[in-house]
């Protein structure tokens, strides 16, 4: 729905009299029916590929929704990958594709997304903060960062991991309880769930970013993060390392696997941790240009403007 939301400010939707058709993966709304009869009218589609689906995260019948994906996958005239790992995992489960495509990474609004100002810097203990909508399929996320904050307390830096988003009730007592256990209680709080307005705010209450789920395609939060100049300390996996690149962060290794989740080793991301958190103002600094030269939505809305009118041109 965000990206539905930001391209009709640009581009108009009409329900007839429409001059091409856009496609979410995640959102197959077309079947093959609809999709050949757009074809035989000549009716150009663009396709926005984010993940897929496999094993390690989806319980379901897994290789028959992306039966479904794969339809509008290979009947879309171009194709709009939303990371080098979109593109990889589309080729190994949506199959080989002929036809034009790039790499489009997603995009955020730098202007609204920005550091907090100099004179704004906040006392106290260094903020880890970890952003999402959490289930009890991703409790790792927070058990693995509480586990780590425990060693970067124990190393002697004083930190605290904020929780902002939606988390489920149960994976919230037992992170609490783990948090208690290790002596950090205090140190770890969960604050609910914000609305695109507030989460602005959120980030610049924050020295680094946290996340830590395993393949992420291309989060926006990471891309947030990035914009209001906090470092990210990541899972090495998914489409993410794309985003940080070399000097915005710290990823950590994992396996990348498809049939089963790999989290972060707590002793390597704590290190991880601390190493953002001595090296924070250069990198807040890096991940901020990083964000406003590849991430802005001006970028992101220009090439669909570019393709949108050369294959609009091209059937008339």
């Amino acid at each position: 729905m965000v990206k539905v939301k930001r391209l009709q400010e640009f581009f108009p939707e009409y329900r007839q009299g429409y001059s091409l058709v856009y496609l979410l993966s995640n959102a197959p709304y077309l079947p093959p029916f609809a999709l050949s009869v757009l074809k035989h009218r000549g009716i150009p589609m663009v396709h926005n590929q984010n993940g897929v689906f496999y094993p390690g995260w989806f319980e379901g019948d897994w290789a028959r929704e992306n039966r479904k994906m794969a339809d509008s996958y290979h009947a879309a005239d171009y194709i709009f990958w939303q990371s080098e790992f979109c593109r990889r995992c589309a080729d190994r489960f949506l199959g080989d594709r002929d036809g034009e495509g790039e790499i489009l990474f997603n995009a955020i609004d730098t202007g609204r997304f920005t550091p907090r100002s100099r004179g704004d810097e906040h006392e106290g203990p260094f903020v880890f903060l970890l952003t999402g909508k959490i289930g009890r399929h991703l409790a790792y996320r927070i058990d693995g960062c509480v586990d780590a904050l425990a060693e970067v307390t124990r190393a002697g830096l004083e930190a605290k991991l904020v929780v902002a988003g939606w988390v489920d009730p149960e994976v919230v007592s037992h992170a609490c309880r783990r948090a208690e256990k290790a002596g950090i209680g205090e140190n770890v709080s969960f604050t609910g769930a914000y609305t695109q307005e507030q989460a602005p705010g959120i980030y610049q209450s924050a020295d680094a970013y946290l996340m830590t789920k395993h393949n992420d395609p291309c989060p926006n939060t990471v891309l947030e993060a990035m914009s209001s100049g906090l470092p990210i300390v990541y899972s090495h996996s998914g489409g993410v390392p794309e985003l940080v690149g070399p000097d915005a962060g710290v990823g950590v290794w994992v396996e990348e696997d498809f049939e089963r989740h790999h989290e972060p080793e707590s002793s390597a991301l704590a290190d991880a941790m601390l190493q953002v958190a001595e090296r924070q103002p250069v990198m807040s600094d890096h991940a901020r240009k990083r964000a406003v030269a590849r991430f802005d939505i001006e970028h992101w809305i220009e090439r669909h403007s570019v393709v949108f009118n050369r294959l609009v041109k091209e059937r008339s």
